[in-house]
């Protein structure tokens, strides 16, 4: 994919602030029909694992379904609106929970061992099917992803204020910060529940991907300040905090704020204040440095 995407098809500013808030962001129905029916009978083949950090192009070459998926203009547009040309990926996988089948998995983060603060991986969900209430899908907790955790460290937890529950046209695509708190559920009903999944680490720093032109929209500081049913006051200031420093880093600039909370945070004056004492040497110095 080293073909930039068109701005058209790229997230919009408003798009990534719903994305740095809710950890997600859904494109419903955006494969074509014929292509789903088609999906069927590749995923029940299963597609060949690769090792991690293999690129883009040796893993879904251009001619398999994968890579026609990828190229579709929306998919390939916040693909790189959000990890941008030339991701590598780090795995993927075929998951099928048959009728009646499955159990609930456990509330978890998938392979939360890394400490980066800013940069992230993003997680490709493709429902080719029609997901019902009754089918199970995937819960999720929106805007958990800015919450480190270690793996399965909150599985203990099966309901939590705020989460959802995924029921979805056939042909939705979701996109997911690799941090979100989620966890498949059991398929209750009589058909096959099946979702494709890639995982992409990016090979570049993710500074304005996106189509910038609404980037002074008011809707994005309202996406930016949306609350969760787990986001009480104390715990919402935090992600407030939280969201303004992955703005920043996503959009380069220093200065953006939430309400003053990180600007209030990194205030770390370096300068010596006049006749202030100098501990090392036991004297005070005026301001031009000079002992008195």
């Amino acid at each position: 994919m080293t073909t930039l995407v068109d701005r058209k098809h790229r997230l919009t500013s408003v798009e990534m602030a719903h994305f740095v808030s809710h950890g997600s962001f859904a494109l419903s129905a955006v494969v074509p029909e014929s292509m789903n029916e088609r999906a069927i009978a590749v995923l029940d083949a299963g597609i060949p694992g690769h090792p991690y950090g293999t690129p883009l192009d040796t893993v879904f070459p251009t001619g398999s379904f994968v890579r026609e998926l990828l190229d579709l203009p929306a998919i390939a547009g916040a693909v790189q609106s959000l990890v941008g040309p030339n991701p590598v990926i780090d795995h993927h996988a075929v998951h099928v929970r048959p009728p009646h089948g499955g159990e609930a998995q456990n509330m978890h983060g998938d392979a939360i061992l890394d400490t980066r603060t800013e940069a992230f991986d993003m997680q490709l969900m493709y429902y080719p099917k029609a997901v019902t209430l009754e089918q199970g899908g995937t819960l999720s907790v929106p805007g958990t992803h800015l919450r480190r955790i270690n793996q399965t460290g909150i599985g203990r937890y099966q309901n939590l204020a705020g989460q959802t529950r995924l029921t979805c046209e056939a042909g939705t695509v979701v996109f997911l910060h690799h941090g979100i708190w989620h966890g498949g559920r059991r398929n209750d009903s009589d058909l096959p529940r099946y979702m494709f999944k890639i995982r992409f680490n990016p090979t570049v720093r993710q500074l304005r991907l996106w189509n910038t032109d609404d980037i002074d929209d008011p809707g994005v500081r309202q996406e930016l300040t949306a609350g969760f049913g787990w986001t009480n006051a104390n715990e919402g200031r935090l992600e407030l905090v939280n969201r303004a420093r992955l703005w920043r880093y996503l959009t380069g600039d220093q200065l953006f704020d939430i309400d003053y909370y990180l600007t209030r945070e990194t205030i770390q004056p370096q300068h010596i204040a006049p006749g202030a004492t100098d501990v090392r040497l036991g004297s005070s110095r005026s301001a031009d440095g000079w002992g008195l």
